[in-house]
């Protein structure tokens, strides 16, 4: 019997979604719970090397993330998938959702301006630096940006879900902030023999980065 809980963080990038997953990740291991976290930016590149960044290619990268961890859980080697990933369209987490026994959406919500502030303060690594700035200078001059895809919130909206089980406001709340909010819906949301692990100390991990 599959037992294993998935909770997938979404938002816009530079939202600090990787940042609260991050936070939440190391708690549970405090609590000795075993949880992978699965971030679409790295798995992306296994799906795609040689990536085209068209429209069609992300849809596919949604799906075959959302196949992959429903694989994962399958195999009840974990007691909680933590999928990182913004997927636009409400329509790519409903998918992940039909796959998933136990599913539950952790929207990490600020403005477009906060999140377009604090990616501009993030350092290139998986995802391209500066891509909101990049974007808005396409978007006005025409100007091309080699491996730039659409960006979620200049190219494409984001799709809110107003039945999310648990929304964060990342405008005002700290990261430690946001990650007890998702501690504290984990203790009523998940199973009672690993709900009482999460009731312990947990370290402070900084707020985001600065905003507006």
């Amino acid at each position: 019997m599959n037992t294993t809980a998935a909770l997938w963080f979404t938002g816009l990038p530079g939202s600090g979604k990787s940042a609260v997953a991050r936070a939440v990740e190391k708690t549970l291991a405090l609590g000795g719970l075993r949880a992978l976290r699965l971030e679409l930016d790295a798995r992306r590149k296994a799906y795609f090397p040689n990536p085209d960044y068209s429209e069609a290619e992300r849809a596919a990268a949604y799906r075959l993330f959302a196949e992959e961890a429903a694989k994962v859980a399958r195999d009840d080697t974990y007691d909680l998938l933590l999928l990182d990933a913004s997927a636009p369209k409400r329509a790519m987490r409903d998918y992940a959702r039909r796959l998933l026994p136990r599913f539950a959406e952790i929207h990490v919500r600020c403005s477009l301006a906060t999140a377009m502030a604090r990616e501009a303060a993030r350092p290139e690594g998986l995802v391209m630096a500066g891509l909101y700035a990049k974007a808005m200078l396409r978007k006005t001059t025409g100007r091309d940006f080699p491996g730039l895809g659409q960006v979620i919130g200049v190219d494409v909206p984001f799709e809110e879900d107003p039945a999310a089980e648990c929304l964060l406001d990342a405008e005002h709340l700290s990261v430690e902030a946001c990650r007890d909010a998702v501690l504290a819906f984990l203790r009523t949301w998940l199973p009672q023999t690993l709900a009482p692990r999460l009731d312990l100390p947990v370290p402070g991990d900084g707020g985001f980065p600065p905003g507006p």
